[in-house]
């Protein structure tokens, strides 16, 4: 039996995430997290997509992302792909990096989006990897929260918005 198929709709919002085969690092430092870092950049600059939200954890990351043209599965296919053949080229490895094509999920409400908005930048927290998500240095959370400026990749202002026009009151109530 085939896959099902992708839902690849103009302007829509995804929840996106994807781990290591056999839950292995995907990340095993600092230099390996900046690269995935540069690489969403240059997907943000060359597709246009605009990423809200995201977190990268040892085996796993996930993104907020929302996609003008509907090309989320090329997106994520270069992405991937590029990662993969440098993470295996720095570390001398072979093989699969993730376990499986990527998953995605439709946003379809706000209360869905304020889910995820909580859910993405806590997964370290839950994983006892730290104690406050604003100690974590690979995601979005520094940045929506006003305690750092945004990546060039990132676009905190759609999110915050759903907290409160005003700025400082939405870092406010998104902490």
């Amino acid at each position: 039996m085939g896959r099902a198929l992708r839902v690849q709709t103009a302007d829509v919002v995804y929840h996106v995430y994807t781990r290591g085969v056999r839950k292995l690092d995907v990340y095993q430092d600092a230099i390996d997290y900046r690269k995935f870092e540069a690489l969403l950049e240059k997907l943000v600059a060359r597709r246009r997509w605009l990423i809200h939200a995201y977190c990268q954890m040892p085996n796993h990351y996930h993104l907020l992302l929302r996609t003008p043209d509907g090309d989320i599965s090329d997106g994520m296919c270069w992405l991937n792909g590029v990662y993969a053949r440098w993470f295996n080229a720095r570390h001398e490895y072979k093989g699969h990096v993730f376990e499986r094509r990527f998953n995605t999920v439709l946003v379809r409400s706000n209360v869905h989006l304020l889910t995820l908005a909580c859910y993405i930048p806590l997964n370290p927290v839950r994983a006892g990897l730290c104690r406050s998500p604003a100690d974590w240095p690979w995601s979005s959370y520094r940045a929506t929260a006003g305690i750092d400026p945004a990546p060039c990749f990132l676009t905190v202002g759609w999110l915050l918005g759903q907290f409160s026009a005003d700025r400082r009151a939405a870092q406010a109530r998104y902490r």
